[in-house]
């Protein structure tokens, strides 16, 4: 049943050498297809990467994760207003779409279709791990896909056969993300309390402890997504959306 795949999901980040059939990956990607878009455009692609060479090409854009080498399969979904622009253009229309507006429509539509494509591919017993580091090397790994302009890499899985099940990661309790009729701020005693499960985990102790830190937030800050590293891929990403015709020249 999907609502137990969904309750007991995790990510799986060790892969089995077991391959994945082309019938069983063209079968999920047409049923994420089938998810909604932006007025039905469809404004993204999916690159495939399986060969051996290509994924050696694609690690050092992941950060040399080992799951983008080992997996049997890397996914890149892209926003991708090109080949509907395309094919306007030889329908005699005029499309607008070299703005951010159009930029950020696609990307949803994107993430939409991965996150189906996820869904699916878990449902039939498959693993999969999100990797954020699409977006810190969009240009590198648009020289690598080949990615022509209009197109712009914003999310990557690793999908295979898990070895092995990893634990489960903790989640916010639902309060913590669900707000009624209108937001309600937080203050700091629900702060506190919404927390504290997380903050008291043995493992996100350890955590804190390893990094010499004084709270958990601070880890997050100081070392995981520091200021200076949010600043520096924010200006990669800008320059990314300039060349690939999404925002005027900065």
């Amino acid at each position: 049943m999907i609502f137990d795949s969904m309750r007991n999901r995790r990510s799986v980040r060790r892969y089995t050498e077991q391959d994945i059939s082309e019938p069983l990956l063209n079968e999920l990607l047409e049923l994420a297809a089938r998810a909604s878009n932006t007025g039905n455009m469809q404004l993204y692609s999916v690159v495939i990467t399986r060969d051996g060479e290509m994924k050696k090409q694609l690690s050092p854009a992941h950060f040399n994760q080992k799951m983008v080498t080992e997996a049997p399969a890397l996914l890149t979904f892209c926003a991708d207003t090109n080949r509907f622009v395309r094919w306007a253009e030889q329908r005699k229309a005029t499309p607008g779409f070299d703005n951010l507006q159009t930029f950020v429509a696609a990307m949803v539509d994107t993430v939409i279709f991965a996150q189906a494509f996820c869904i699916a591919a878990e449902e039939r017993g498959l693993g999969i791990c999100y990797l954020g580091t699409v977006t810190y090397n969009a240009d590198k790994i648009i020289d690598i896909l080949s990615l022509p302009r209009r197109v712009v890499p914003v999310a990557a899985i690793t999908v295979g056969w898990p070895a092995g099940e990893p634990e489960q990661p903790e989640r916010l309790p639902l309060e913590a993300v669900v707000h009624h009729e209108r937001y309600t701020d937080y203050t700091p005693a629900s702060i506190d309390a919404l927390y504290k499960a997380k903050e008291e985990l043995e493992a996100n102790l350890r955590y804190v402890k390893e990094n010499n830190r004084e709270t958990l937030a601070q880890v997050f800050t100081d070392i995981r997504y520091t200021k200076g590293n949010n600043e520096y891929f924010s200006e990669v990403f800008l320059r990314v959306l300039e060349k690939q015709g999404f925002i005027a020249a900065l």
